[in-house]
This record gives structure tokens, sequence and C-alpha cells, in this order.
């Protein structure tokens, strides 16, 4: 067959033998009759055939260089950000080319907005790694020669020269030797050095002999035997070489040795030498030498284990670059040639200390070279050595044998991945050796290696030949002889030339008839050092043997040249000796007579030395023809009878040769592998029945032991996969295909099996061995598909593929069903068997997919998903996904057909079902390994050469498209995936949907609005989990629950990227210089720059670091971030950075398309609201973005506006505009100028859209808002040196992009730098007729949100008092009440902060009437719509509560109803609920009078609802209400709801407050003690050391100039509340509990204390002294009010004489007596309360006890001195008092004998008698007395 077309599918790699010529002329004979020797001469000599596609091809395109985003952070004012760019491009400049590549066919196309985000998100992606990572993945091998694992080594002899010159041609020969083990390791090179007169053209100097050795080691060296001319008796003899002073030979002598050495053939041993290779120290396992740069040098220089072997002069250049630029050549000197004594042997050799050997006085120069070998060596090797890097034809691209991906040292081999073979001109340049400076060196030897004799290996090559090594002859008497070797046929001709079968020494000459061995002068027992190679027949009879004829030679010339004489003859038969080892004893003969082979001959012969055996010798047979395993013999003889049918057909003795291949040992069956195989497959093929399942038993067993001693414990034995992958060819074609049979065979096995038959413990083998035989059917059917179109393709064109036949594919059908049973049963039962069988079924139907039909392989894997189908077992699924991803790796799954011709892709369809499964697994790994399946999948497409045009990437997008259609019909799997995997299938759908046209993407979007809805769910999930955060936040963010939550693979670095990431930068940071990514696509760097692995911190302790890190369990991503190489950490921020920009980019380019399609109406969405633009809009701004993306966003947004301004201005996405309107001014607050400028340019977009659509009313609205949000999200104040807090920065650029906003000026310069045209602002939308842009409307709206600005700073710039001076900290929000007050929202949202600081501060009150005020504002906005069920009246008696309610009704206030806002607060309920609230805060504050009035403004709206359970629920909280209101009012003990006190504040360290006067209400229980130290702590810790705080201890007026400069003063007074109609002109003591007077409404605007004071300078005087003065302080507003202290605006004070104070005492008690008398109760029954009020206050006025009060009184004013004072008009007033007073006390005593009952009768005698004794004492003052009463 031609090589045409099998080239597309199949590389033909032609053979090179090691150091054979072609097939050996006796191998010529006819091989038919031996049909072993056929199939064994096939299987070395064919080419070797190796499916091109079975691994798969993959090329990588380069992704896109990543550019550095700009984030908002800490740095990114324009400079910096000019800064960092070019920063950061000069430190990747030079490693963009290997990070970056190619850029995207598509990224300058208009198209998309930015790079697509996978490359970002899998920026390391490895083909290569990520195939390798599935179960069972298959891994090709090299076909690498039985040499594999150790060194080459080569040698070429330089120059030899002598102390007394070169004159006569030298002889020699090198070999590897072993003196520990005294065996020679190869054969011998030849080589020999003329003298410089002689020389012909110095052909032989140049040749190199190259040696393999398994493994360096000490006791291995090069042993190097001369020879030269057999010296002349009576010439010069060869001791003028080894004298010790120098000889100068004469003119006559040189002329003399010259003429010698032309006539004399025969030649003498001369000298020899032994050069170690290796240092004593080398362990056996390097592979490697000490030093790098000459690695044979340390042993050549240090020898000191071989004393005196050699002088150390070798000169090694430094860098071993003499003679050759290789990196690893030695040039070596060696001196120490001994000489050949007389005759040396093996032993003498093994000790150098005997000195039987004189040295020479010679130095031999070789030049040594070590190459590396291996699968580096297969490079020469293999493919015809000529290495062409350049891409030749793509479809070629993966190098046939992808080498062990490690960087090759030294210029070995090129790298993976890149290599080329080149097979079209397969010279002989094959048999070079690539010599280190890289150009083939055609003159190289490669000398058999006798240890692949022994090697547990196959043989690869055919070799087949004998080495015959004559040791010695003993003679009686001294002679020259030597020895001719020769081959015989027979023996029945004497005279009959023999066979040309010896190997000549020099090269290029064929084989000769015979040879002679050196000449033993003088010598009676003659050594020989000789190596004869032979070359053996095919098959050789009893009668083939061997001659040896033993010549003697005279040494000196008579007349003529000197004639050898025969002296005897010796005869050795091949059959008989062919397997020695040991040494071989033979007689020698006198004469040769016909058939002197045989016995009878033998008795009549004439023998030397009285026939003892007297020439000893020893063979070698080194063949891969003829097996020495005699079992493996009869299984070759039994099957070369079969089939030649020369035995009857039972076939009974092939039978028995088959089974004993069993016992055959490891080793022979091991070389013999491949030819053992091809004739149990050739039996299997067409033997019969019995015969065929014999053979495949038979090669089972084989195949399992094979499998067992495989060395790397690898799934698929090397051996076995060179086999498959090169070797098998199927018989050339000349034989049907082994598969039907093989498939038959293997299929009844597997039925018997399923039926329940027993079939013996090799059924496991079989399914173990699976991979093995589904590998051979499939290159069988492959070779046959192949050779079936070879003739008539037109050449390029694919090969069809072949359609099985039916009987065949059921055949196969069957097996397969079977062997799916077998993972389905094993699985359950966790068989690691059944995933490799799993895995191997999936390869199979891999395999099948380029060579049959695909609908055919279509039915199985239909069959495979049956089995498997729906949710199973995780085991189970997890075979199902690997199987998956194995058949999905495939190189055309793209371009697969469907089952039926309408369909698209089967595989694609059945694979998306399965991922979307995976995702809904209970298992979490099988989730994430669905998600991760995706990923690569489509990564491994977009980075696909050969899908890169935009018509392919639609294609393939179309394919996946329904995954994502999937995921939106199945939202809740999505969302209960961890946030790995919702990464990994976001980045799918938005790599799909990228490349997807606009009419599928379309569909997408017509189902439902529903599902639109979802789609844009997807889209913000994008958003959400691939914002890019500042560094310190995600790692701050992930330590919490430990950055490795998801497993404990590998350490996780980074949360955006996939999940590959981690395991590239663990990888990374165990390789130190070398970061490895996949060879070939270098999109890793190849190196990192040395400069930055700084020496102060080394490598390893990075590493260590890092190692530390992931080790435990805890580690941070921060500590491992940090643990990273710098340019490693760089290259993933920058990663990461991209991934966020990409990413938001496209959702940008998604949003821009719906909006465009939803101008023209022709997708489902909520055409009312456009919700899924306002969200995605508004999920865009909530996002930290790249200024890329801003720099795309603003065209796109005024588009949008443009486009959708009514529906985003209405009324139903207000929350929507006030999310924008906050963004915007949020982005107005940012340092990036860029992206400052371009949020200016968007708040005048939607000022632009309000003029048109909406009023601007309510945009301001919006905008005061938003700008109140802002404040409590920016910092806009900062801490200045001293402590004290100053505005920011954020606060000025806010300021700065408010007044931009509104300057006209500036407009147009804005707009050109944002990429927007200059009339965007004046464009009129359509329908619209005039310009509506107004730049004053603009001003207005800038000018209140300035305003607003400040008062939120005046806010801020508290902060750091807040927490401690509660009472500034009220009065801050109160006044932000008040600045955001004409949005009522803003309004109330301030009071109810408020109201929360006074709950916190339990100031219920205060907190009630911050309730009060909320539900005031809201119903004032209800009573304005007339929406509500309270009028005007309702309004002013709330009022009455809560003087602050207005009485003014805005319609700005509705006007401000923004969604979200407004809308959802202003209702009855929200009234409702808030007056509740006051209720519930009033009761709590025990002010009941309030609750009333509140429940009363609350029944309304439950009676025009008719909520008759509410009202019942009003209506006995009112009951209760109005029995506490009673409770309280007959309490005995007085109720008193709060405590007042005034402060006055002097000094100018307090600021605002300097000589202003405050009254604080205080809760009850608040004493002046408590104030005090309260207001101390305050404003204490205000103070420096400059000022100290002081405290006025009295009430008196404070004169402020009269205090001390410079400190500062606290005057706190307590003060009682004045009520509405109380006359503060009144002398009577103000005791409240002495009134009796109802409890009115608790609303103080008044307040006053009394201070005593005396006129005649004494502190304090007697009651006749005793002066008052009462101050009356006026707050600004009322108490209780929304904060704890009002401002005092006006005091007024009156004054009290001594007399006044007493009368008023007394007439205070009597009313407060007579009150209690009066007072109408509820029924007479009900009279407890009232008696003890009573018993109470006439206890203290008439018990005998307290008498004091009012006799004091008469004491001081009615005797004495004081008494003449007194006017007459205060003396009757004073009198009168009296008299009333105990008139009224009489009165009550007598009620109280009324009421009282026994117990209290002794209480009623106490009181009278305490009665009678006052009136006495009082009749002691005023006589009268006795007669009123």
């Amino acid at each position: 067959m031609e090589n045409n077309n099998l080239g597309l599918r199949f590389r033909k790699i032609p053979r090179q033998p090691v150091a054979l010529p072609k097939l050996d002329p006796l191998l010529d004979e006819n091989l038919e009759q031996w049909p072993h020797l056929n199939q064994l001469v096939q299987c070395y000599g064919t080419e070797w055939v190796k499916d091109v596609n079975k691994y798969g091809h993959y090329e990588n395109t380069r992704p896109d260089s990543f550019q550095s985003q700009i984030f908002e952070g800490p740095d990114t004012d324009t400079e910096t950000e000019i800064r960092l760019a070019s920063a950061r491009s000069a430190t990747i400049e030079e490693d963009v080319a290997s990070i970056s590549g190619r850029p995207f066919s598509d990224s300058g196309s208009s198209k998309h907005f930015g790079q697509p985000p996978l490359p970002a998100y899998e920026p390391a992606f490895d083909w290569e790694n990520e195939r390798a990572m599935i179960f069972g993945q298959r891994t090709p091998e090299s076909p690498a020669p039985s040499y594999s694992s150790g060194l080459k080594i080569s040698v070429r002899v330089l120059s030899l020269a002598f102390q007394s010159g070169l004159v006569e041609p030298f002889f020699g020969s090198i070999a590897l030797y072993n003196q520990e083990r005294k065996e020679k390791l190869s054969e011998d090179f030849y080589f020999h050095i003329l003298p410089t007169e002689m020389q012909d053209a110095r052909l032989s100097s140049e040749n190199r002999g190259v040696f393999y050795l398994d493994a360096p080691s000490a006791s291995v060296c090069l042993l190097i035997q001369l020879e030269k001319t057999a010296t002349e008796e009576g010439g010069v003899t060869t001791s003028v070489y080894s004298r010790k002073e120098p000889v100068h030979l004469t003119e006559r002598e040189k002329q003399k040795l010259q003429v010698w050495s032309r006539i004399m053939p025969y030649r003498e041993s001369f000298a020899w030498a032994v050069v170690p290779l290796f240092d004593n120290n080398i362990t056996t396992n390097t592979g490697e030498s000490a030093s790098p740069s000459s690695p044979l040098a340390p042993s050549m220089t240090a020898s000191s284990s071989h004393d005196g072997v050699f002088e150390s002069i070798a000169k090694i250049t430094s860098d071993g670059k003499q003679g050759h630029s290789g990196g690893s050549s030695v040039v070596v000197e060696i001196s120490n040639l001994n000489k050949v004594k007389e005759s040396y042997s093996e032993e003498s050799i093994q000790d150098p200390k005997r000195k039987v050997h004189k040295p020479v006085k010679g130095v031999l120069r070789l030049e040594i070279e070590k190459h590396r070998n291996g699968h580096g060596d297969f490079e020469d090797l293999s493919e015809n050595g000529s290495i062409i890097n350049d891409s030749l034809d793509p479809t070629d691209r993966l190098s046939d044998l992808t080498l062990v991906k490690c960087p090759s040292s030294g210029s070995g081999g090129p790298r993976s991945g890149c290599s080329k073979w080149n097979s079209e001109d397969a010279k002989d340049v094959s048999r070079n050796l690539t010599s280190s400076s890289g150009t083939p060196d055609l003159n190289c030897y490669h000398a058999f290696d006798f240890c692949s004799t022994t090697r547990n290996e196959p043989f690869q090559h055919l070799f087949h030949c004998l080495y015959v090594y004559p040791v010695a002859v003993t003679l009686s008497r001294k002679r020259n002889p030597f020895i001719r070797v020769e081959l015989r046929k027979d023996d029945t001709d004497v005279r009959k030339q023999p066979l040309e079968a010896i190997y000549p020494r020099e090269p290029g000459v064929s084989l000769q008839k015979w040879v002679h061995t050196q000449v033993a002068v003088g010598a009676r027992a003659a050594s020989y050092h000789d190596e004869i190679k032979v070359s053996l027949p095919a098959t050789w009879t009893p009668s083939h043997h061997l001659l040896f004829t033993f010549f003697h030679v005279d040494l000196q010339t008579k007349l003529e040249a000197p004639r050898p004489v025969v002296v005897g003859y010796a005869s050795l038969p091949l059959s008989t000796y062919i397997h020695s080892r040991s040494d071989i004893s033979l007689p020698v003969m006198r004469e040769l007579v016909p058939h002197y082979l045989q016995e009878t001959t033998k008795e009549r012969l004439d023998y030397l030395e009285d026939g003892k055996n007297i020439f000893k010798l020893r063979l070698r047979l080194c063949s891969s023809l003829y097996p020495t395993n005699e079992r493996v013999r009869d299984f070759c003889l039994e099957y070369d009878r079969h089939t030649l049918r020369t035995n009857p057909p039972w076939g009974s003795e092939l039978l028995q040769a088959i089974n004993s291949l069993k016992h055959v040992d490891s080793t022979a069956l091991l070389q013999f592998l491949y030819p053992i195989l091809n004739m149990l497959l050739h039996l299997i093929g067409n033997g019969g029945e019995t015969l065929q399942v014999a053979a495949f038993r038979a090669m089972v067993d084989i195949l399992t032991r094979v499998q067992q001693v495989s060395f790397d414990d690898a799934d698929r034995n090397r051996f076995l996969v060179t086999y498959v992958d090169y070797s098998f060819d199927d018989f050339g074609g000349n034989q049907p295909p082994v598969y039907p049979g093989l498939a038959t065979v293997w299929g009844s096995l597997a039925r018997s099996k399923a039926k329940g038959y027993r079939v013996g413990p090799v059924y496991d083998d079989v399914l173990s061995m699976a991979w093995f035989f589904l590998e051979l059917i499939v290159k069988s059917m492959a070779l046959e598909q192949a050779r079936l179109y070879d003739h008539n393709l037109p050449s390029g064109e694919d090969v069809p593929p072949m359609q099985l036949k039916e009987s065949v594919f059921r055949c196969i059908m069957q097996l397969f069903d079977c062997l799916l049973t077998e993972v389905h049963e094993r699985c359950k039962k966790g068989l690691s068997l059944a995933k490799r069988l799993n895995s191997s079924l999936a390869f199979f139907c891999y395999d099948l997919l380029y060579i049959i039909e695909p609908c055919q392989v279509y039915e199985l894997v239909s069959l495979y998903m049956d089995k498997f189908s729906g949710v199973c077992q995780s085991v189970l699924h997890e075979c199902k996904l690997t199987f998956l991803q194995i058949i999905s790796d495939h190189d055309l799954f793209v371009e697969m057909p469907g089952r039926d011709p309408s369909d698209r892709n089967y595989l694609s369809s059945i694979l998306i079902q399965e991922l979307f499964l995976s995702l809904d697994h209970d298992e979490l790994p099988l989730r994430a390994k669905g998600a991760r399946i995706l990923v690569i999948l489509l990564c491994k497409h977009e980075f696909d050469a050969r899908y890169q045009k935009a018509e392919d990437k639609l294609y393939i997008a179309q394919l996946y498209f329904p995954f994502v259609g999937q995921i939106l019909d199945e939202m809740p799997v999505f969302y209960n995936l961890n946030a790995t995997e919702k990464r990994e299938v976001l980045i799918g759908v938005l790599q799909i949907v990228r490349n997807l046209d606009d009419t599928s993407l379309v569909k997408a979007w017509q189902q439902s609005i529903a599902r639109t809805r979802l789609y844009f769910k997807l889209m913000e999930e994008c958003l959400i989990l691939f914002e890019h955060k500042k560094a310190d936040s995600i790692l701050g963010g992930n330590n919490s629950r430990g950055p490795i939550s998801e497993g404990a693979g590998s350490p996780k670095y980074s949360e955006r990227l996939s999940p590959a990431i981690n395991n590239y930068l663990s990888e990374a940071s165990r390789q130190e210089v070398r970061l490895e990514g996949t060879p070939d696509n270098g999109y890793l760097w190849q190196r990192v720059n040395s400069q930055l692995a700084s020496p102060s911190q080394p490598y390893s302790l990075r590493e260590a670091l890092a190692q530390a890190q992931s080790s435990r369990i805890g580690a941070s991503a921060q500590a491992l971030r940090e643990s990273l190489h710098p340019i490693l950490r760089q290259k993933l921020e920058l990663w990461e950075e991209n991934v966020s920009a990409t990413v938001s980019l496209q959702v940008l380019e998604i949003t821009e398309k719906f909006s465009s399609m939803a101008a023209s109406h022709n997708i489902a969405t909520d055409y009312g609201k456009l919700d899924c633009v306002t969200t995605i809009l508004t999920s865009f701004f909530s996002r930290n973005q790249s200024l890329a993306f801003w720099k795309a966003f603003f065209p796109i947004f005024n588009r949008i506006f443009d486009l959708h301004g009514a529906t985003l201005m209405a009324r139903e996405n207000d929350r929507f505009l006030k999310q924008i309107a906050f963004h915007l001014l949020r982005l107005a607050v940012y340092r990036n100028d860029s992206v400052r400028k371009r949020a200016v340019i968007g708040l005048q977009i939607l000022v632009k859209s309000s003029l048109y659509f909406m009023q601007t009313a309510r945009l301001r609205a919006l905008l005061t808002i938003t700008l109140s949000e802002l404040m409590s999200d920016v910092q806009v104040t900062h801490m200045k040196p001293d402590n004290t807090l100053e505005e920011s920065g954020e606060a000025r650029r806010l300021q700065q992009s408010l007044s931009e906003m509104a300057d006209e000026a500036k407009s147009v310069n804005l707009l050109r730098e944002c990429g927007l045209p200059d009339d965007t602002l004046l464009i009129i939308p359509e329908k619209f007729t005039e310009n509506r842009w107004s730049w004053d409307e603009v001003k207005h709206l800038s000018d209140s949100l300035v305003l607003a600005l400040d008062a939120s700073l005046g806010h801020a710039l508290l902060g750091s008092v807040m927490a401690m001076d509660r009472y500034a900290a009220a009065e801050s929000f109160y006044k932000l009440g008040m600045a955001f007050a004409p949005v009522p929202d803003l309004h109330i949202m301030w009071l109810l902060h408020l109201c929360d600081a006074h709950q916190e501060m339990q100031s219920w009150a205060e907190a009630a009437q911050c309730a009060v005020a909320v539900a005031g504002v809201i119903m004032q906005a209800l009573v304005a719509r007339n929406d509500g069920v309270w009028s005007k009246d309702h309004v002013s008696s709330l009022r009455k509560i809560c003087p602050m309610v207005s009485g003014e009704f805005t319609t700005e206030a509705s006007a401000a109803e923004v969604e979200g806002y407004g809308a959802s607060k202003l209702t009855v309920d929200s009234a409702v609920k808030y007056l509740q609230l006051a209720n519930k805060l009033f009761s709590q504050a025990e002010l009941y009078h309030f609750c009333a009035s509140i429940l009363e403004l609350v029944i309304p709206v439950y009676k025009s609802r008719k909520a008759y359970g509410q009202l019942a629920k009003c209506h006995t909280l009112l009951t209760n209400i109005y029995e506490s209101i009673l409770d309280q009012e007959s309490n005995p003990i007085p109720f008193i709801d709060a405590t007042y006190y005034r402060v006055g504040f002097y000094g100018e360290k307090f600021g605002k407050l300097d000589r202003k006067e405050y009254v604080y209400r205080e809760p009850r229980d608040v004493r002046l003690g408590d104030i005090m130290e309260k207001l101390s702590h305050i404003y204490e810790s205000r103070m420096d050391s400059n000022h100290i705080l002081h405290i006025i201890p009295d009430s008196r007026q404070v004169k402020a100039e009269e205090l001390q400069a410079g400190a500062c003063y606290l005057q706190i007074t307590a003060v009682d509340a004045v009520m509405e109609d109380e006359d503060l002109g009144s002398r009577r003591e103000r005791i409240f509990s002495l009134s009796t007077g109802s409890v009115r409404a608790r609303v103080f605007d008044r307040f006053l204390f009394d201070t005593p004071f005396t006129k005649n300078g004494k502190t304090q005087g007697g009651l006749e002294d005793q002066w008052k003065r009462r101050t009356v302080l006026q707050t600004e507003g009322s108490f209780p009010a929304l904060v704890n202290r009002l401002l005092v605006t006006k005091s007024e004070s009156l004054e009290f004489s001594p007399v006044e104070n007493a009368i008023g005492m007394i007439e205070t008690r009597t009313t407060a007596l007579r009150n209690e008398l009066e007072e109408p109760r509820s029924s007479d029954g009900d009279h407890l309360p009232r008696l003890q009020s009573l018993q109470r206050i006439l206890q203290g006025s008439v018990a005998v006890q307290v008498n004091s009060g009012v006799l004091s009184v008469c004491t001081a004013f009615l005797s004495g001195e004081p008494a003449t004072r007194l006017r007459s008009q205060e003396l009757q007033q004073l009198i009168a008092a009296l008299l009333e007073f105990m008139a009224v006390c009489k009165r009550a005593i007598r009620v109280h004998f009324r009421l009282i009952g026994e117990e209290d009768q002794e209480f009623h005698t106490q009181l009278v008698n305490g009665f009678q004794s006052l009136t006495a004492e009082l009749s002691h003052y005023i006589p009268a007395i006795l007669s009123e009463l």
C-alpha cells in the first residue's frame, strides 16, 4: 500500500536496527517454509505504523495580552494611574510575548466591547495537563529503543603519538568493559591510525564509535587494545616504543618499518589501556555526572582508585568545548598504555598493581562525548534524524512521540509539542547520530550492546549473529601461530568455499568468507584477544559449523613475502554449541578430510598433541530470531506446522505448545513478546474455534504477566502500548483483519459470563487487559479502513467512515453491552478495575468515531447512557462523566453529526444533558467536576486554532446554547451550587452567549417575561461573583471560614479565577526558576526574571513558606499570595483584574443588545418597567468596576436613556432612579478623575431625561435622598493632627462635581473627554418637539444639593463626640431632619434615627415625640392628598402634643414621593404604626394623657375600615389608659414624669454653646448630683491642659464678664415646669404633691426656680428674714420635645418678702386639704383611696409632732419684734390664712371619722388630740381662734 492516503491517518516510522545493515544475505533465503521466521522478520523489519489521531491533536492559539485594569483605590488619581500603567508594562514587557501572544481575530471588531472573559478566567489553560487529569487517560509511549533509560557515549580517536614517533600503521579496538563483573559490555569498535605519509585522505580517524550503557557505574570503563604489524625478525623491535630514554629512529629504520608494514598482512597485539568512564562515587541512579560542564571529566582527572592507570593529564577545557561545540564532549589523553609483554589476560587488566606490563611511551588522544539518551534519543534513531522545527503542515502538529515534559538539557532534542518529524526523506541519514553541535555525523559505528540480549524488554530489531572469541592454543614448541575462522554449510567437500558470513573490520566492506586472528609471536601457549563476528543463517542444520584453521608464519622476508603454513584444523558444529556461554575446548586435527564432522570419520583422524583439547574458545550468541527458550521454540515449531498444514489438522500439539507458553520465564517471554503476540493474533484471526479460544486465553495470560512486571505501575504497560501503537500493523494487509475474530472470541466469552457459566479467573484478567484488546480492535479496523480507501481517494481528502458489517457490529454491540454490565456491577462494589474499564470503553468509542459511521458509535454511546441513565449513584455518575469527558475530548467533537440528519451534534446534546444533571447531583465533587468539564471544553474550543473564524465560534456557541436554556429552566439547580461552581457555569454561559448571533440570543428572550428575567438574574450573578475586590478585602473575607473550604486540594490563591489556577500557582511556586506552563504554547512565562529573586529572599525559603502555608489548614489566601514570587503575584492580580473587567464588559454588551431589541418590542419583557435593564444597570453601578468599563459604559447609558427614557423615568422605576442617582453621586466622589467626570455627565443625562419625562421637583427629591444616603457611605471628614475633624477630600470632590454639573462652560469639553457627542444634552428625544434643556433648572438643583451636603457635613464633623455627648448627637439628628425636610422620607428617616437614639437613652417621652412628629408628617401628606381618614382638625390636635407638626401642607411633599420612598411610607397604615409607637413610648414614659389623645386619632381609621377587632383593642387600651390616669391621680405619692435642670455654659471652649442657657429634661430619678457628674464627664473630655472646667455651685445670676478668662464654667440648677394657667405671681409654695387638681396635659415651655436669699447679708436667717426670688425661663419650643434640651430664649424674675412666703405656705396646705375634701368621687362606696390621701394630708397638718410648721409661723411673725414690723394688711392676711387652715382641718377630721372603720380608731384619737393641742397653742397668739372653732 502506498503511503499517500494511509499517511493521512497513519504515520509510517522506519525502523533502524542498531548497527545492522539491511537484511543479511543469509537471511534472504526463502522464509516461506518457516512462517514463524517470516513473522519474526516482519515484526522487526516492517515499518512501524502509528495512528496519528489516537492521542488527539491540539493546536493552541495564544490569547490576547492582558491589559492592566485600573480600579478606584487609594492610588488612582490620573498621575498614579499613568505611572502604574507604565511601570506595569515595563515589568511585563519582556514576557508579554510569552503570556499573551496573538491577539484574537475579533478583538478589533466593533462587535465586542472587550476581550472574552474565558482566557482571563483560565489564563493557564493547558490541554495536555487537563487531559492528563482524566481518570484512565492514555499516555503515548515513544517506541524507545531497548536502551531506553541509559546513556549513549560516543568515542572518536583523535591521534596517537609516540616518543619515538609514529612511523608504522597502528590498529585498535575499543569496547565497553565492566571491571567488576569481568565482562565485556559491547562489541568492539575498530580504528586504525596511519603515519602521516601513509594516510588516504584521513578516512579512518573520522570514525566515531557509539556505545550504549544502562547506567553509569564506577566499574564501567573503555578497554582499548592496540595492534601493529607483526614484528619482523631481526627488524626494529617494539621495544623502541617503551624505552625510558628517548629513542630516535634513523631514516633507514623508518623506511624498513614502513616497507615491512606494507608487505606483512598479519598483526600482533601491542598495547592496552583501561579508561574508567565514571567517578568512583557515582551512584548508579544518577544518570548525570557530577560536573555540569564536562560530565565525564571527574573520573578522568581524579582516578585515584586506579593508581597509575594513567596520569591525570586529561586536558579538559573549562566549558568542554575543545574540538566540539557541545556541552558534554571531553578530550582525553591516555598515556597509560601498557605494552603487551607476553600474553596478557583479562585477569591482569583487573590488577594493575602487578607490573607485568611495561608502559609504552606514547599518548592516545580520544574525544569522548556523553549524549542524553532515553526518549531524547528517539529523535535521532526513530524518524530519520532530520529534525525540522517549523510546522510544515498543521494537521501533523503533534509530535509523534510526545516526549516527556521536561526541559531537555543541551541540544538533545526539540521541546515536546513543537517538534516535527519529517518522514518524507527517509534516507540513510537515519543511522546517524546527532552530535552535540547538532550536525549529523555520518561516520558513526554503533557498537552492539550485549546487555540488550539480557534485558527484560521486547526485542525491537533484527540481529542474528555469533561472536567468536578464540582464547588460546597450546603447542608443544614455539611458533608464530594465528587462526583463520570461517562458517561452512556442510563438510562434504573440503575444497568448497565457505559462506560469506564474517563481518569485516573495515567499515563499508561486504561480508567476507573468513577472517584472521592476531599472530602470537614466538609463543608456545598463544593467547588471542580477537572478537570475530559471524552472521548466522536464519535456520541451521546440524551440518552448519565453524572451521578454524591454524597457521604458522615466518616473520622475515627471504626471497618473497612470508607465507603462512597450515598447522592444523578444528571444527565446531553450530547446533551443538550455539547456546554455550562457557569456554569450549577442541582438539586440533592435522588435516581435513571430507565428512570430518561425522563421528565415524573423527575416529580415523590424526590429532595434534595426542588429541588433547588444546584449542580454547568462547562463543556469544546474539539473536532476536532464535529463541533460546525451549518452550518458545516449540511454539514456533508447532505454529509453523499448523500454518503449513504439515500435521493433522486438530492442532493438539499446537494447543499444548500454546498452553505451555504460560510457563515461559518472563525474560524470554518479554524478548519475543511482539512476535508471539502476532502469532497468537494470527491464530485468533483464522484458527478454528478451539484454537481461537486457546490462543485468546494464552494471550490474556501473557498480557497479564507482562502487565504485572510493569515497572512503573502504569495502567497500560509500556511494552504493550508500544506494540499496539507502533508494532501491530494487522499483518500488513496480507491477511484478513484481526478484529472480527478477536471480537467474536471475546464476545462469546463475555456472553458465557453474562449467561452465568463459569469462565474461570481468566475473565477478570480479560477485563483488566480490556484496554489492550479494544485498542487492537480499533487499530485493526482503522488499518482496514485506510487500506480500503487507499487507492481510490483523491489525495488530500479525508478517508470516509467505514460501515461495519452488521454481524461484526452486532458482535461488538454485545461485547460492549457485556463490558458495560461489568462496569455497572463492579462500580457498585467500588472496584477500581471498573473505573479503568469504563475509561477503556470511552476510549474505544473515541477511537471508533474516527473510523466507522458515527451513527454506529452513537448506538454504543446511547447503550451506555441507557445503562447509566438519569441521576445515579455517585460512583456510576463519576464513571459517566469520565466517559463523556473522554469522548468530548475528541478532535472532531465539534464537527460530529446528529443521530438523525435533522439533529445537531448528538454527543454535545448528551453532554449538555449530563453536565446539567451533574450540577444537580447531591455529591459536591461531582458538581464541581461537571462545571469543570464545561469550562475546559469551552477553553479547548476557544483556543483551538481550527476554530478561530467567527462562524466556527458561532457554530460552537449554538451547540452549547441549550445548556443556557437548561439552566434558565431549572434555576434552583444553579442557586444550589457553591460560589466556585457558579463561577464556572457563568463563565461558560458568558462565553457561549458572547459568540452567539443576535437571532439565537433573541430566542432566549422571546419565550416568557419570567425567563428573560432569570436570564438577567444570571448576568447579575456574573457581576456579583466576578466583582473585583480590593486585595485586602478578599483576603480578609476569606479567613473566617478558612480559604480551603472546598476540598483539601491545592491551596486557594484566588477566589475568582478557575480552580486550575491554584494548581498552576502551587506548581509554579514549587519549580524554582523554571515556570513551565505548557511548553509549547509558551503562554506562561518561560523564565522568572532572575533579578526578581532577591538574594534576601532566596527561592527555597519562599518555597518553604508556600509549602508551610499550604500544609497549614487555615492558611489564609493572604499569606498564600504573599508567598508567591512577585512576578507570579503580579500575574495573578493582572488575571483577576482582567476577569472582572471582561465579565462586566461582556454583560454590558448583552445589556446593550437587549435594550436595542426592547426598543423594537420583539422580545418578552415587562415593558412597563423594563426591570431587566434596570436591575442590570443597578448591578453595574453597585460593583467595583474598572476604568475600561466606565469608558464603555456611559455612551451606552446615554443610549439606553434616549431609547427608554419615558419608561425608566416613570414612577414605577423610582427605586431604580434612586439607585442610579446614588451611584452617580458615589462615582462623583471618586479620586479617579476620569471616572468622576463621567459621573458628572451621567448626572446631566439624568437631569436631561427628567426635564422631558418627569418633574424636576421629583428629581431634586430623588437626588436629595441619594445624597443623604451617600453621606452615610462616604467618609466626609478626617482627623486633623490635633484630633479634631475636618472636611475630607471626598466631600470636596463631591462639592466640585455638583458644581461642575451646572457649569455650562465646561460641558462640551467634558462630553468630548467621555466620548459622547457635543450635543448630547441638546438632542430632543422622539415624540417631543421643543428643547426642554435648561441650565437654570440644573443650577437650582445643584444649589439645593450643595445645601443638603453642608448640613450633612456639619453632622459628620460631630463624629468623634457623638457617642459621648448624646445631647449634641440628638441635636445633630434633629438638624438633619430639618435640613432634609423637603423630602418627607428623609425627614422621617432622621426623625426615626432620633427616635432610636432616644430609645437607647431611655428618653421615652422624646422618642414618643419623634414618633408623633413622623406620624404628623404622614398625616399632613395624606390630608394634602385628601386620601386619608383625617382632616385638618386631627392634625391640629396632634400639634397640641407635638408643636413641631407644622401647619403648611406642601405639594412638594407629594412630588417627592419616590418609589421606595414616599409611596411606601406615606400611608394611613404607616401613620397608624407610628401613632401606635408613640402610644407605646408615651405609656413607657407614663404620660398617659398623651396616649389617650393619640388613640383618639387612631380610632377614626378603624371606624372607617370597620375594623371592629382593632376598635375593641383600642378601647380596651383606652380603658387601661384612663385607669392608669386615675391611679396616678389617686396615688398618695404624686406623679412626676421628669426632672428639669437649667444649664448655663460659659467659656470659649464650648464653641457655639458659650453664654447660652438650656433647659434639660431628664428622667425622674436623675438628681442634681447625677446631672452634674454627667455633664462634667462630657465636657471635661473636651478640655485640654489650658482649660479647666468649673461648676458654679449656686443658682444666682451669672455675669459672664466677671468670670476668669480662659476657664470654662457650667451652672446647673433644678427647675420646675410651669402649668399653662398657673399664676406665677402667687406666693403659694409650688408643691405638686399637695396640688389636688387633676393631671393636665404635661406640655411645658416655661420653667421656674425659687432662690431663697436674705437682704441683711446673712447667708441664712429665720423665717422672718427669708426672702425668695422666683426666676421664670421661656424655652424655644415645649417639652417633651424632639430633643432632650431646649435653648432658653427668655428669663424673668420676681421677689417675695418673708411674710408672703409664710402666708403662701399656709395657703398651700389649706388648698391641698380643701381639694381633697371637695374632690368628687365616682361612687360612695369607693372611699379607700380618699381615706388614704386624707389621712396623709391630715397627718402632715395636725398631728402633734408636725405642729412646728404652723406654730413656727406664729412664733416668727405674731410674737415680739417682727409682729410690729408687719403692715396691718399683712397681719390680717396671715391671721385669716391660719384661721381658714384650722377650720378646714376640723372639717377634715369629721369627714375622717365618717370614713374610718374599727382599725383606724386609735389613729383618729391621735388626730383629735393633736388638733386640740394645736388649737390650744395657737390661742396664745390668736385668742379669737377658740371662738371660731
